[in-house]
């Protein structure tokens, strides 16, 4: 064998060697500056959406927190606001309802429950409602009737299982305002915790009961997308104090999806509808509708 292919074949056998060494390495290597891509495009993507703007269009004073479940991605506007704790209000409707349907303190979403006869301000409430519709209209009275029913001590154990927000509801007596005006609170980011709960059935209530909440929620359902959600308003008998407004909620759509926390300062009925078009022009920015 000559000299000049023994150089050659140590010369392969070395390069065969290197490139055995090295390729885990290289595949790590890959490995890394994919997630690395990954993790840039992710910020750039979270710096070039401004919510801000439509709160500007719309006079509106408060913050949303998006969630893209598939990509572990947030997306929010005032993250201050969105770690501070409000009453629920009419959002503890979804809790309220899960109670109810697991304590069997009505048995289903069309069973009825009969008005009191009280005439209150909003004329829709003044009728006999089935937990569809009251949900749907919001009607408070109705929610009222189905929280004294299941009582303080079951309903503190409840929510004290599904870990809602600060999971304090006062005294016995306020057992039909605590989410109201009571020592209730949660935050816009532990709904958007409570909302994924909800929808991973990941609460301690049966599948009926979940499956039951999760139809009643539906606001909005169409060949593309499906909105869950729930309205809520703050509202003070002082006018010193701030009304605020929610919508919280998800959007499923093309096999993912976007949990939603809208809350805002509410000073007049325009703001009350701003809550809906503040969200929806916020996915609109994300080209999700």
């Amino acid at each position: 064998m000559n000299r000049t292919i023994r150089f050659k074949l140590i010369t392969l056998v070395a390069v065969s060697w290197i490139i055995f060494i090295l390729s885990p390495q290289k595949s790590l290597a890959l490995i890394a500056k994919k997630i690395e891509i990954n993790l840039v495009d992710r910020l750039e993507m979270a710096e070039t959406i401004n919510f801000e703007k439509h709160f500007q269009d719309l006079e509106i004073e408060g913050s949303i927190i998006i969630y893209d479940l598939n990509n572990d991605r947030t997306f929010q506007h005032n993250p201050q606001r969105n770690t501070t704790p409000f009453s629920p209000a009419s959002t503890f409707k979804i809790l309220n309802s899960l109670i109810a349907l697991e304590t069997g303190v009505i048995s289903d979403e069309i069973s009825v429950l009969t008005w009191d006869g009280v005439q209150r301000n909003i004329p829709e409430w003044n009728r006999d409602l089935n937990m569809r519709e009251a949900f749907k209209i919001s009607a408070v009275w109705f929610y009222q009737v189905l929280a004294r029913r299941v009582g303080y001590d079951r309903m503190q154990h409840w929510i004290t299982q599904a870990q809602y927000g600060n999971q304090k509801i006062g005294d016995r007596s306020d057992i039909d305002r605590f989410w109201l005006d009571g020592e209730l609170r949660i935050s816009p980011q532990e709904q958007i915790q409570f909302l994924r709960h909800f929808y991973n059935n990941d609460l301690p209530f049966s599948d009926r009961a979940l499956s039951i909440v999760k139809d009643i929620t539906i606001v909005e359902k169409t060949p593309d997308y499906t909105i869950r959600a729930k309205t809520g308003w703050v509202w003070f008998e002082d006018d010193e104090k701030t009304q605020i407004g929610w919508y919280v909620g998800y959007l499923e759509k093309s096999d993912n999806t976007y949990f939603f926390a809208t809350n805002i300062d509410i000073h007049n009925q325009t703001d009350l509808a701003a809550r809906i078009e503040l969200t929806r022009r916020c996915f609109q920015e994300l080209t999700l509708l």
